[in-house]
């Protein structure tokens, strides 16, 4: 009995060695990652103050001469900054960390899915930037310029920091996210999820989720949920327009291979 239990145990062993070097790498990653944030949050602590002040800038701008922003708790002075400066460098170390996760999946990946996904996570990266881009130079002046004129005229705005915080914040995670679609709507289509034709003909109920997730994920105002729903369509229609050049390029692909044969 001792030898076959003896026997057995090199083969589990075998079996455990596999996951163990997964397991490992996996933390070894995740190390990375972290101390690639606090790296950059380390870096940006000193200028916390002014990567706060950055980010109010579109309020501040349309405040009425000497008025300021104010902070309703005692720890917001500092808590506020911090906050602002550790999210600032996670989104700063967005491609290390996502390189990271490139480097751990990409093994179990053939030739031709490593091709593919590579540009897809570049593009993801980029769209991300560049739904918070729009966030800060487009939606803030507009909403902003909105929420401080339709107010009453005795009524002083003072904004408190950390509330304030939260709020753009919020704005910059819902815009990243909506920017993903096209890369979304791109996969759905390559993974044979769905159709072209299929995404089209159903438009009308698109546009009615996009303002719906709209007045979700802003204020309840109909500015901000048209400043979200629509880019998101459009980006919607960025995405048919790409899956519609893979799909021909598919067909020709397969006509080129049928007349070879």
């Amino acid at each position: 009995m001792s030898t076959s239990g003896d026997s057995q145990e090199p083969h589990n062993d075998q079996k455990q060695a596999p996951l163990i070097e997964h397991l490992i790498e996996l933390r070894s990653r995740l190390m990375r990652a972290v101390i690639a944030i606090l790296v950059v949050f380390l870096g940006l602590y000193s200028f916390s103050n002014d990567i706060y002040l950055f980010v109010a800038e579109p309020l501040m701008a349309l405040l009425p001469p000497g008025s300021q922003m104010i902070a309703t708790e005692v720890a917001s002075p500092f808590l506020a900054p911090f906050k602002l400066t550790l999210v600032t460098a996670l989104f700063i170390a967005i491609p290390f960390v996502l390189h990271q996760a490139w480097s751990f999946i990409a093994p179990g990946l053939y030739d031709n899915e490593k091709a593919l996904a590579i540009p897809i996570l570049v593009s993801s990266i980029l769209l991300f930037y560049g739904g918070a881009a729009f966030a800060y130079y487009v939606v803030f002046p507009l909403l902003f310029a909105f929420f401080t004129q339709t107010g009453p005229e005795n009524v002083t705005v003072m904004t408190d920091i950390n509330q304030y915080l939260n709020f753009v914040l919020k704005l910059f995670f819902a815009f990243g996210v909506a920017f993903e679609i096209p890369v979304a709507t791109f996969l759905l289509i390559l993974s044979g999820a769905t159709t072209v034709e299929s995404l089209s003909q159903k438009r009308p109920y698109i546009i009615l989720g996009c303002f719906v997730v709209g007045m979700v994920l802003t204020p309840p105002d109909v500015i901000s949920q048209s400043l979200l729903a629509v880019p998101m369509y459009l980006l919607y229609e960025v995405g048919l327009l790409f899956g519609r050049l893979v799909r021909k390029r598919r067909e020709e692909k397969a006509a080129e291979e049928q007349t070879e044969e």
